[in-house]
Order: C-alpha cells, then sequence, then structure tokens
C-alpha cells in the first residue's frame, strides 16, 4: 500500500475490503476523520456564500434590503449607502484650501452621496496644483481669486463652498450669486448684519439658494437632544450650561485680525453655543447679559476678545449661561437641565466624537445613560443636504437668514459687555420661520 502523507496513515483509496477490515481501527478514526474534514469543508464554503439580497428595488436612490442577521437585542444597523450615480450628483466648487478644507471639506465630498468635488478657487497655485492632483480636478477647474468670476462659465459647477476668512465671505457670495451658482458659507456668515443682509439680497436677486454651514444642526447626537427635548422626555426645560473652548498660539493667523475675523472666540467658536443653543431650544432670546475679557500684554489678544461670557433669557422663561475662550484647553460641551432630568453632550461642538448622556431619578435610583448612535461625517451631511435641496428646489434648512440672526444677536452680546448692562433683543424673526423643512438624513 502507498503511504499517505496526512498524518502518516495508508491511502484509504487503495486499501481492499479485506484490508480495510483487517486494519478497521486506524482506517475507521481516518475515515471518521476524512468525513469530517469535508462535512467542515462544506460548511465553510456555504458560509462564505454571500446571502441574496431579500430585495433590490429599481429606484437609485432607494437602499438594497439585505436579509436580517442580527438579532434585536443588539443595535441594529442603519440603511444600507445609496450614492447617487456620479452624473447625478451635485458639483462643488471649493473656495480656499486652508485648514478647514483640507483637513475635513475636501475629504468629506469623498464620503457624500449627493455632492462632488469639481472645482477649487485658491490664491495659492503652487498648493491648489497639488490639491488638485490629489483628488483629480481637471487644471481647467482651478480659479484664483481672480479669475473666480469665471466660473459662470463651468456648467460642471452647481455649488460655490466659501471657505475663508470671516471678512471675504460677503464679496465671494456676492460674485458667486452673480456668477449663477448655489452659496454654501462657513459660519460666521459674514462680519457684521449689514454684510449679512448683502448676501441674503445677492442671493435671492440672482435666484440661487444659500445656505450657511451649521453642521451641528446635521449632526446625529445634536439632532437626537433636540428631539427628546422637543419630546419632553425629561420635563420642560430650566436651564442651559454651554461652552466651547481652545487654545491659539498664532497671533499672525487671520483669526487674530479683527478685520479679517472680525472678533475673537465669539464669532469663532463662541457661536456654536449660540446656534445650538437657540436650534435644540427652537426659540428665540429676548434679552442678553455679557461680559469680555483679554489678557492684557498677550499678543494674540490685541485685536481679538479672548473670553466672552453671556446669558440669554428666553420667552419661556430658561436662561442658557453661554461662554467661550480662546486661551484655555480644548472643551467643548453643554448640559439641559430639565424638570425631570438632564442632558448631556460632551464633544458637541467637535468635528467627531459626541458624546450625548442623560440622568434622571426612578424612587431610589439615579439612572445614567449612553444614549449611542453611529458617528457620521457632519460635512458630508450638510453638504448632501444642501445637494438634496437644489435637486428637489426646497429651502435649505439653515439658509442666510439663520446666519443673520446670530450675527444680530453676536451684536447685542458685544453691546451689552460693552455697556455692562443687560440688552433687550427685538426684531428677530421667529425661529421656525428661519428654518426651511426638516432635513432627511441618511
Amino acid at each position: 500500500m502507498q503511504s499517505s502523507s496526512f498524518f502518516g496513515i495508508q491511502n484509504l483509496n487503495n486499501l481492499s475490503r479485506k484490508n480495510f477490515l483487517a486494519s478497521s481501527g486506524k482506517t475507521f478514526a481516518v475515515a471518521t476523520l476524512g468525513g469530517l474534514i469535508g462535512s467542515m469543508r462544506s460548511d465553510r464554503a456555504q458560509a462564505q456564500t454571500p446571502g441574496k439580497p431579500e430585495e433590490v428595488p429599481k429606484d437609485v436612490e432607494e437602499p438594497i434590503v439585505l436579509e436580517k442577521w442580527k438579532s434585536e437585542y443588539d443595535q441594529q444597523s442603519g440603511p444600507t449607502p445609496t450614492p447617487l450615480p456620479p452624473d447625478r450628483r451635485v458639483g462643488y466648487a471649493v473656495v480656499g484650501l486652508g485648514h478647514l478644507s483640507l483637513e475635513e471639506i475636501l475629504p468629506a465630498l469623498g464620503s457624500c452621496k449627493k455632492s462632488k468635488l469639481v472645482a477649487l478657487v485658491s490664491g495659492s497655485p503652487d498648493k491648489m496644483k497639488k490639491v488638485a492632483a490629489q483628488y483629480g480636478v481637471a487644471s481647467a477647474n482651478c480659479y484664483s481669486y481672480e479669475t473666480y468670476d469665471q466660473i459662470k462659465n463651468n456648467k460642471e459647477v452647481d455649488v460655490i463652498y466659501i471657505v475663508l476668512p470671516n471678512s471675504m465671505h460677503r464679496e465671494f457670495t456676492v460674485r458667486g450669486a452673480a456668477a449663477g451658482k448655489h452659496i454654501l458659507c462657513e459660519k460666521p456668515m459674514a462680519n457684521s448684519q449689514a454684510e449679512c443682509r448683502e448676501m441674503i439680497d445677492a442671493c435671492n436677486k440672482a435666484k440661487v439658494k444659500l445656505m450657511v454651514a451649521y453642521r451641528i444642526q446635521y449632526q446625529p447626537h445634536n439632532r437626537k437632544l433636540r428631539e427628546l427635548v422637543q419630546k419632553k422626555e425629561f420635563g420642560d426645560v430650566k436651564f442651559v450650561d454651554a461652552h466651547n473652548c481652545q487654545s491659539s498660539a498664532n497671533p499672525d493667523h487671520w483669526r487674530h485680525k479683527k478685520a479679517l475675523a472680525g472678533g475673537g472666540a465669539l464669532p469663532d467658536i463662541g457661536l456654536y453655543c449660540l446656534n445650538t443653543t437657540r436650534f435644540v431650544l427652537g426659540e428665540e432670546p429676548v434679552e442678553v447679559f455679557a461680559y469680555q475679557y483679554s489678557t492684557p500684554g498677550n499678543p494674540l489678544f490685541k485685536e481679538v476678545e479672548e473670553m466672552v461670557s453671556w446669558q440669554m433669557r428666553f420667552p419661556s422663561g430658561v436662561v442658557a449661561s453661554c461662554a467661550t475662550h480662546y486661551n484655555v484647553h480644548e472643551s467643548r460641551r453643554y448640559r439641559v437641565l430639565c424638570e425631570r432630568g438632564w442632558l448631556s453632550m460632551d464633544k458637541a461642538y467637535a468635528y467627531k466624537g459626541q458624546d450625548l448622556s442623560s440622568a434622571k431619578a426612578d424612587g431610589k435610583m439615579e439612572l445614567h445613560q449612553n444614549i449611542g448612535l453611529a458617528e457620521k461625517n457632519q460635512f458630508a451631511l450638510e453638504m448632501d443636504h444642501f445637494s438634496d435641496c437644489i435637486i428637489k428646489n426646497k429651502r435649505p434648512f439653515t439658509p442666510g437668514e439663520e446666519g443673520l440672526q446670530d450675527h444680530m444677536l453676536m451684536e447685542a452680546i458685544y453691546q451689552s459687555a460693552k455697556e455692562g448692562k443687560p440688552v433687550k433683543i427685538t426684531a428677530l424673526a421667529d425661529n421656525k420661520a428661519l428654518h426651511g423643512p426638516e432635513p432627511v438624513l441618511d
């Protein structure tokens, strides 16, 4: 008999019936092992065969529904991604290639379902050339600030996303609207409410849409907290405590030049406390009382403020205590205190890592809960919302009027800090009237 390489046992294929019976001890064990291995191979092959989808809708915007595999006791997956074919996505020209564009916006466009990068605008030819090569943008679709107006002839561009120093928002919005392109503008919307009004008027005149990039209003954790507040899951809101702080280092950066930034910590990061509180509560403040401070002799704060602390009083009786600082270790959070419990958001205004928790009493127990949600790219969500508004001809959820309202409030906060007394707020639009239809976020 021939020798087998399998554990040094004789080759069963060459055994006669007599020999098999004679050597039944060893051969039975091998036969049993061989059968087991064959069964395991069959099971493994079957397990590796992908299951057939339960449903494949014909509409490209409808998700493929796969067979169920998770039990109801585990967190369920969301619908499968449903990106539009590239030729149906809305084309974006990104204006300004600084930190936010290179670190967040351009990468986010790669994960968008309804948006795509088609053009770049920059004052740095070398940087733009490299970025264009990295993201596959044609050289014909690269513009300088001087040739920016030529973008009107580019049919690939549907939206201009303005990511420039604050003082440049008004000019490039007005020029972009004149070119017939929809405008997505970073926050703060401008340097003053007067500039905001010019931007809104220019877009209305050109019949193009204008949206301010308030990414927090599209972020899942913040939207969930708002939903729980609106449903009064913890009773009526009584108090909000919010702060957004970080540490600055470069006095030559545009954020520390008042002509470019319009202000310091307040319009840059304090604005998140202001806007998110309004978003969560769904109402507008009727009074603000503020305090402002900058450390004497610190070169970072020759032109802009280091810290602003302010309170807002709302018609419902809610008081919000907010603070922003440019010279402390990073901390971004808010807490909504209600009659029957509280809701808290850590890393609330960060690009990622939001942590939503709550607490309430249950008899002799204090129940704390972490509300886990799938993390999604905030920039992709806001851009895809704007693209959806363009495709379906809808008003954006955060239009120019929302940005204008914040500037009116920030000017009142600065006034209060300067005068050392509360400032009454009048002539604000109703909160619901400011917004377009609620976004449908995948």
